[in-house]
């Protein structure tokens, strides 16, 4: 298991280094000059050459990305060339809290009703109640963001004065508990199918038909050999919506004047600002490589039998 994690670990930085290039060179040939963006209605040739020299942008392509390499391994990720006078880094870090705070809340709240209403469901199939909570998760899941948004803030905020909207207080303020519903509401949809399909696949597996019939109490079948079993599936998507933290929320962000990482993301896309846009590329290639390990980790804890040479 060691030797699986250091092999993990040392194709991290070769990942990273592809993705990196990738971006950075798509960024060179898309549409859209970020000198000009910058300069707006000021810009000339004269000006756009000198901002180009200053910045660095003259350069070839391979030495620019030489040395964004060589920085980014020291956590230099560059300056904003939407805000030349601030590092990535300082613009970035305040928003990665606040999207991380948010996708913690959003996931908890799938993960705390997704898994426990996808596990009873299966436990009563054939029973009217298996079709009406599969039935009722997938019209949540079917309402846009756009209108489960508005509806919440409408029937809680407006009517009822229960919760307030908008703006940004951390963790623990009443003010993420909206965005934080309108992100995880349709995850617990996808977890509940998951999860009852997962459940269900394992309650057919011989090692159940056994267990039974060695006369083991059913609660201990069911959270020995069928809830941890059922799980792996589910670690599956748990992780893909981990990693992809970054693209998920900005309806969401947007909606609820949540200064994080998507908005920002759109305003650098908007800025041509590509410093900013490769940084995102690492960090959500990194949130990959690293969940999925973990991932990978998990499914060996949950079962022995799974093991890695």
């Amino acid at each position: 298991m060691l030797a699986y994690i250091v092999r993990r670990i040392l194709w991290a930085p070769v990942l990273l280094f592809f993705a990196a290039l990738f971006v950075f060179v798509m960024g060179e040939f898309a549409p859209g000059d970020p000198i000009e963006v910058a300069l707006g209605q000021s810009y000339t040739v004269e000006r756009a050459d000198r901002l180009r020299e200053i910045r660095g942008l003259n350069q070839p392509v391979a030495v620019r990305f030489i040395k964004y390499i060589g920085n980014a391994v020291k956590l230099d990720f560059g300056e904003s060339l939407s805000r030349p006078d601030r590092s990535v880094w300082e613009l970035l870090s305040p928003k990665l809290k606040v999207s991380g705070q948010l996708f913690l809340a959003g996931i908890l709240i799938s993960v705390i009703f997704g898994i426990p209403l996808g596990y009873y469901a299966a436990s009563k199939q054939g029973a009217w109640i298996d079709p009406t909570i599969v039935g009722s998760t997938l019209v949540l899941m079917a309402i846009p963001v756009f209108l489960t948004a508005p509806l919440l803030i409408l029937v809680f905020a407006v009517n009822l004065g229960w919760l307030p909207v908008g703006g940004w207080d951390g963790f623990f303020s009443t003010r993420i508990i909206l965005p934080a519903l309108v992100t995880g509401i349709p995850g617990i949809a996808g977890l509940t199918r998951m999860m009852r399909a997962s459940t269900l696949d394992v309650l057919g597996q011989d090692y159940v038909r056994t267990a039974r019939s060695k006369g083991l109490d059913e609660s201990v079948i069911r959270r020995r050999h069928v809830a941890r079993n059922a799980m792996i599936p589910v670690l599956t998507i748990l992780g893909f919506a981990i990693a992809g933290l970054f693209s998920g929320s900005l309806i969401t962000e947007l909606i609820f004047g949540i200064p994080g990482v998507s908005s920002f993301a759109l305003q650098a896309l908007s800025a041509r600002d590509f410093p900013v846009i490769t940084t995102l590329a690492l960090i959500g290639a990194g949130m990959l490589v690293l969940v999925n390990l973990l991932v990978d980790i998990m499914y060996a804890v949950i079962d022995p039998r799974i093991t890695y040479d």
